[in-house]
């Protein structure tokens, strides 16, 4: 008998998609509109996205201009922007904000490093406490003798298979950060 692991599957694909995420919302010294993806804005009384207010648009490598649909609204996203943890003074003429990012220094560059590392080692975690809930599983299984000892054996190396790929592409997604991050 085999045993349908797809949700698990699914819940550790959404783990990985949720690191991305996390990922993009990393600045690596270039301008990326992605940094900017979870802030929000009071807009008519309710927490609306940034982007749900506003273009956003990259003129050169290191600027971000964005320029809300509402002007009213510049001051709002103005402070928005310095409350985050972007680290990065807007600019607002008036019209638009501009966000122009610094060089990183390699102090930063570290900085950003042990952060992306500690994103990934909590996404390894959950993936982890999601083979957990599916080990349980089948020792449910076991106990309520629906499956046979093989099976739960075979059952449990899948699951650990399924965590292994995935973390492995954790890692990779890693490497690939840590590699972007230190490039000067």
């Amino acid at each position: 008998m085999s045993i349908d692991f797809s949700e698990y599957s699914k819940r550790m694909e959404k783990t990985q998609k949720h690191l991305a995420e996390d990922f993009d919302a990393v600045r690596a010294g270039r301008a990326n509109p992605k940094v900017l993806d979870r802030l929000t804005v009071e807009y008519y009384g309710q927490e609306t996205p940034l982007n749900g207010v506003a273009t956003i648009s990259t003129p050169d490598a290191r600027t971000l201009v964005i320029q809300p649909w509402d002007a009213q609204l510049l001051k709002e996203i103005q402070k928005a922007i310095q409350m985050s943890d972007l680290g990065i003074n807007p600019q607002n003429d008036g019209r638009v904000i501009r966000l122009v990012f610094p060089m990183l220094t390699e102090e930063r560059r570290k900085e950003l490093t042990k952060q992306v590392k500690k994103y990934a080692e909590e996404a390894k975690v959950a993936m982890r406490n999601i083979r957990r809930d599916g080990m349980d599983y089948v020792k449910k299984l076991k106990k309520n003798s629906e499956i046979t000892e093989d099976d739960q054996k075979k059952a449990e190396k899948d699951l650990q298979d399924l965590l292994d790929k995935f973390i492995k592409r954790v890692d990779d997604d890693l490497a690939a950060k840590e590699k972007e991050l230190m490039a000067i």
